[in-house]
């Protein structure tokens, strides 16, 4: 069987998707984990903010997550009537806040304009913020059973393997189109929910990236990689990472109460928007790490710091970024007035306010040192 290379409509061997859809389901009856967000309580809201925190990240590290979102935000109505930041606070950890930006807004409009619950029609779904074709496609499959396809990097693996799919899909819109193409064509009859958490199972499970688990696959006698003896190879993915290393500093500035000031990163910021954190200011080639840290506060807050120093360091990876944060102290003079950014807060109030990890460990650091004595008051 050649590689499949085409797009447009997919007309499958009528044989090999029955036995495709056949032992896929039976195989998942058997292996299928108990994850909270398959309950039948979780409903579409639940399997709405799975997938949201499942993007980029383990199922082992969302399961808390997703518990304590529940049990903080148990509807779709009570996410639509929290503070946006206590929503951002709940979701520290799970990187890229735009993604609960987007979950807050469109609880809202769902709210206001669909009676509180997500609507079940694929133009309306899609024209909510953050629901792009993947999402939308898991929503209505395994929460409404509709014959919706969904692809995400573990279907992806799964379908190119078994019908030797060409290509690079992160590059190819040719390569998305087949695989899309293929996702909704091998959907069975009625099973749409099932059939898709099951193809998201076997890629979790047994068809993994680099070591799949060919001999207990209950498609490897119609998987064509592995009747060709290379299932690694597909899919055809550019393995070659292009790290992005960026220097920021931050810095804790004090004033005469022993207050420290935080600022919040503006709405729109992709990554961190939204979410308080020590003025931080990203280094500059003709800077010291020390001319970085003072141009960090006056920039916040336009504060002129007389001296700076250093009480730690970190590095943080997110996406292709690997970052150093390092970290400087200072002190105000007294009466020092803010501009209209920023707040005093005492350090043990920190934790009440929405803060992205990599300075969560920071002020843990400076909290140590501070106990340590390290630096004086």
């Amino acid at each position: 069987m050649a590689a499949v290379s085409f797009a447009g409509s997919i007309p499958l061997e009528p044989s090999k998707k029955t036995v495709l859809g056949e032992r896929l389901l039976h195989w998942y009856g058997f292996h299928k984990r108990d994850l909270p967000w398959r309950r039948s309580e979780a409903g579409s809201y639940g399997v709405w903010i799975s997938e949201i925190m499942l993007q980029q990240t383990t199922v082992a590290a969302v399961i808390p997550f997703y518990e304590r979102w529940m049990t903080r935000f148990p509807t779709l109505s009570a996410l639509a009537e929290a503070p946006v930041d206590d929503v951002l606070r709940l979701w520290a950890g799970l990187g890229y806040y735009a993604r609960a930006r987007n979950l807050h807004r469109t609880a809202q409009i769902v709210t206001e304009r669909h009676g509180g619950a997500l609507p079940s029609d694929p133009k309306e779904i899609l024209a909510l913020p953050g629901i792009g074709r993947y999402t939308a496609g898991a929503i209505l499959s395994i929460a409404h059973n509709q014959s919706e396809p969904i692809l995400d990097t573990n279907v992806i693996r799964v379908l190119a393997r078994v019908y030797t799919v060409t290509g690079d899909p992160k590059k190819s819109a040719h390569t998305q189109s087949v695989l899309w193409d293929l996702a909704r064509e091998v959907i069975p009859d009625g099973r749409a929910s099932d059939f898709n958490q099951a193809m998201m199972e076997l890629g979790a499970l047994v068809c993994t990236p680099a070591a799949p688990r060919c001999e207990g696959c209950p498609l490897n006698a119609i998987c064509q990689a592995y009747l060709e003896g290379d299932p690694a190879r597909y899919p055809e993915l550019d393995k070659t990472r292009k790290w992005k290393d960026d220097e920021d500093v931050s810095i804790a500035v004090q004033n005469e109460r022993g207050h420290f000031l935080v600022v919040q990163r503006p709405a729109d910021d992709p990554l961190w928007g939204g979410l308080w954190e020590l003025p931080r200011a990203r280094r500059r080639p003709e800077e010291t790490l020390e001319q970085c840290a003072a141009r960090a506060a006056f920039e916040a807050a336009e504060l002129t710091v007389p001296s700076v120093e250093q009480f730690g360091n970190l590095k943080h990876v997110v996406g292709n970024r690997r970052i150093t944060l390092h970290g400087y102290r200072a002190q105000v003079a007294r009466g020092a007035q803010l501009s209209q950014n920023g707040a005093w807060k005492k350090l043990e109030d920190f934790s009440g306010i929405a803060m992205a990890t990599p300075q969560v460990r920071l002020v843990t650091k400076l909290k140590l040192s501070l106990v340590q004595g390290s630096l004086e008051f």
